[in-house]
């Protein structure tokens, strides 16, 4: 899993921006079909994306990080929710296509939000803020031994004889 230092180089961010920008390009081609305040809310949603992971990312500790990556996919969800209305608008019938790449693109925020959150909450990283030596030593050594209990189980299982009931080709598929 690639380490990043900076929150411009995560491809989730990346693409929240790009959902920011599209947003806003939508917002100008129908804003004589949507009302300001749906507008300005589309276009404040869609920006929290970005910036919620921003701050989440520059705060140094896995707990605030996850509180923002909630924010962030709540605002995603908010967006999907708001072109969800858009779409059933007689007056954007001639915007379907640009809502619909706009709600796959929350959609794929939202998804790669979410695996975050998923891949961080059990982790036992506390965030760069707590980073010492001892944290260190401690998180490698868990690191070596789910690669230990790995290793050990193929080695395990590569001599038995296929017809035992432990033999990989016996297991189901995960």
């Amino acid at each position: 899993m690639p380490t990043y230092q900076r929150f411009e180089e995560l491809p989730v961010w990346q693409e929240s921006i790009v959902l920011a920008e599209r947003a806003e390009d939508f917002i100008t081609a129908a804003k004589d079909r949507i009302t300001w305040s749906k507008r300005d809310q589309l276009d404040r949603a869609s920006l929290s994306v970005s910036n919620n992971i921003a701050e989440g990312f520059e705060r140094g500790t896995t707990n605030e990080l996850l509180a923002f990556l909630y924010i962030a996919r709540g605002s995603a969800g908010e967006v999907r929710s708001m072109l969800c209305f858009f779409a059933h608008r007689p007056a954007l019938t001639d915007f379907r296509s640009e809502i619909s790449n706009l709600k796959s693109l929350a959609e794929s925020c939202s998804r790669q939000l979410g695996a975050w959150t998923a891949s961080l909450q059990n982790s036992g990283i506390t965030g760069p803020r707590h980073l010492n030596d001892k944290s260190r030593a401690d998180y490698t050594k868990r690191q070596s031994r789910k690669t230990g209990a790995a290793d050990f189980q193929q080695l395990l299982t590569q001599n038995l004889p296929p017809d035992h009931p432990l033999h990989p080709k016996n297991r189901p598929a995960p």
